[in-house]
């Protein structure tokens, strides 16, 4: 019988036998409706549970040092979205969390943190979180007079959610998220209209320190969202698009219809 492991030829299979019933359905597609079949939140879950399952001699070397078994802790948000290259504070009030920042500051200083669905949530454990958020370095961390922590941060790379792990406090086991098409020519034709479609939303021409990211398209992408006014919700949409082509498409769309920017 067939596992998770084997979602991409089901993926192919269910196609065909929908192209045979003459309903069309684009790859990726089929790939999310088996994720969803198999139980897991999307294919991005999915993915990262395979990669995660494969034997270590059949793994291309990951671009971070996770090694198999590793407890992360997990940092959950409310009503803010961390992306990579952000360095950013983050304040620290419930136990759980603190608990969870002194364990990752005690080993290699590396924290998971994501963003809860619901930001009234006090104490949300993993089916109240988004599957995918960033691994981060703590840099440093100031104790507040009111008992809370101010805890500054350095964003790494996206990761998903593979499982959870028992603590005292949120942990998991997580995989990077690798981007796609982040040199593709059309993703490079796309940065110029992001810059335009900025000029046209506020009226004011882009920051100098945008064009410094006019040769890396994902971290443009990721830098023009967070300028954006659009809710957590599209924040974390764009987060947890590996694709940088459609991420700017998406953020593009966004920008189109009106989601105003903020001038800097």
């Amino acid at each position: 019988m067939r596992d998770f492991r084997d979602a991409k030829a089901m993926a192919q299979t269910l196609r065909d036998a929908l192209k045979a019933k003459s309903i069309s359905v684009s790859h990726s597609e089929s790939l999310e409706l088996v994720a969803k079949t198999l139980g897991f939140h999307d294919w991005n879950v999915l993915s990262a549970a395979i990669q995660s399952s494969q034997p270590a001699a059949a793994k291309s070397p990951p671009a971070l040092s996770f090694n198999g078994g590793t407890v992360i802790p997990v940092a959950p948000m409310r009503d803010i979205v961390f992306f990579p290259q952000l360095i950013s504070p983050m304040f620290v009030g419930r136990e759980k969390t603190r608990r969870a920042v002194e364990s990752a500051a005690a080993n290699d200083g590396r924290i998971v943190v994501i963003t809860q669905r619901r930001a009234e949530d006090d104490d949300p454990d993993f089916d109240a979180l988004y599957s995918v958020g960033v691994v981060a370095d703590i840099m440093n961390r100031v104790e507040l007079p009111n008992g809370n922590q101010k805890v500054r941060v350095s964003c790494g790379k996206r990761v998903a959610v593979v499982r959870p792990a028992e603590a005292d406090f949120l942990a998991a086991e997580v995989v990077p998220l690798e981007e796609v098409r982040a040199l593709d020519t059309q993703a490079f034709a796309l940065t110029s209209e992001i810059f335009e479609a900025y000029r046209s939303s506020t009226n004011t021409v882009p920051p100098q320190s945008l064009y410094r990211y006019a040769g890396e398209p994902g971290v443009l992408a990721d830098v023009v969202v967070q300028l954006l006014e659009i809710g957590v919700e599209k924040m974390q949409q764009a987060l947890e698009i590996r694709d940088v082509v459609a991420r700017l498409e998406t953020i593009l769309g966004w920008m189109r219809a009106g989601a105003p920017a903020k001038a800097s």
